[in-house]
């Protein structure tokens, strides 16, 4: 999915919704547990539930990894249940040597290789040039780069500050800085946690045209108001994540429906924001 396609389906959805798939079969309604394959029947009704509401899916491969072989095969129906039309992301946080990082890419990119065929895939920066570029040798593929997460232990490492050319800048902001060498707007994103949306005026600043991914609106506290207010751009620029605030609504057998209405509240919510650049 190019950019403007992407951006086409956030005007046609008057959307910028990403739904987290965080499916978690200790979560999931009881009911459930008697079907063959309860973590697909969850999502498949989750999808059915929001794909009118949100222009993205991001299965955390978390999730699947720790269910071994069942887990991995409920992520590839899952992916075969989603709308093609929708942007779909694996939030896998890979990063590794350069020969590591080419067979991470191939297992979220290579549908001939392991049956997936991602559109996105979150990486870590912090290994440098090497560990991303396999990511963006697949053409059509995008790279979502961590740069300022939404967690409290980004105060850790990612405002640390660094020195460079003279000149003294947060971690974080050098990471934006530099990876423009390695993509661009048309192949990179960024996250950027919503609980870090003092920052977004400044980040704008140095990526003013690439997508961000914004996790933590919803049940990690993050204003969806701040975050487009100072992180939308003229292609709205912005996916902002909801998982457990939408997928997790209800714990009964009316999860489906009460997921359903918090992704249009937060579409109506949306909607008025973009009317701002449309």
């Amino acid at each position: 999915m190019t950019k403007q396609q992407l951006f086409e389906q956030i005007l046609k959805k008057k959307s910028y919704l990403c739904v987290g798939l965080d499916t978690d079969l200790k979560k999931i309604p009881q009911h459930l547990l008697q079907t063959e394959d309860p973590i697909f029947e969850f999502n498949r009704q989750i999808i059915d539930a929001t794909a009118q509401y949100a222009v993205a899916y991001k299965p955390n491969i978390a999730f699947y990894e720790a269910m071994g072989v069942k887990g991995w095969e409920s992520l590839q129906k899952t992916m075969d249940y989603i709308p093609k039309e929708c942007f779909t992301i694996a939030d896998a946080k890979r990063g590794d040597i350069g020969n590591t990082s080419e067979l991470y890419a191939r297992t979220f990119f290579d549908k001939n290789s392991s049956c997936f065929d991602f559109d996105s895939v979150t990486v870590a920066p912090y290994m440098g040039r090497d560990s991303v570029q396999p990511f963006l040798a697949f053409d059509g593929k995008w790279v979502i780069l961590l740069a300022l997460t939404s967690n409290i232990g980004s105060n850790d490492f990612q405002h640390l500050k660094v020195e460079v050319d003279g000149e003294q800048r947060a971690l974080y902001e050098q990471v934006l800085t530099k990876s423009q060498e390695w993509g661009n707007s048309e192949s990179m994103m960024y996250v950027v946690g919503a609980t870090q949306a003092d920052k977004l005026a400044e980040i704008r600043k140095i990526v003013p045209d690439h997508f961000l991914l914004v996790p933590g609106v919803g049940a990690q506290g993050g204003s969806l108001e701040e975050v487009s207010r100072y992180g939308m751009n003229k292609q709205c620029g912005l996916l902002v994540n909801s998982s457990r605030a939408i997928i997790y609504a209800s714990s009964g057998e009316d999860f489906a429906a009460r997921a359903r209405k918090e992704a249009q509240k937060v579409q109506q919510e949306m909607e008025k924001y973009l009317s701002a650049i449309v």
